[in-house]
């Protein structure tokens, strides 16, 4: 399986909204790798690394997010894989 990565920063109310939680669960239950982290302008940045099916899953998920989010914006870009194995959230 050929690995690929990409990097999306979902913009809205998703911050203490439980969206890092949530996506760390999306990615694990789609055996992706990667992180989710809070970034300082009220946005979430998420590097998936997997399968070309379940990376457009993820993404199509992120969408829309967890129960009390509201996802106004998702920009999903090329990245690199970085080497990471399982799924985690980082502060």
């Amino acid at each position: 399986m050929e690995r690929r990565a990409f990097r999306l920063r979902i913009t809205g109310q998703v911050q203490g909204v439980g969206y890092r939680w949530w996506a760390e669960r999306q990615a694990r239950s789609l055996a992706l790798d990667g992180w989710v982290r809070n970034c300082p302008d009220g946005s979430v940045e998420l590097l998936a690394i997997g399968d070309e099916v379940a990376l457009e899953r993820m993404a199509e998920a992120c969408r829309g997010g967890p129960p009390a989010a509201s996802v106004s914006d998702v920009q999903a870009l090329a990245a690199d894989d970085d080497g990471s194995v399982g799924f985690a959230a980082r502060s």
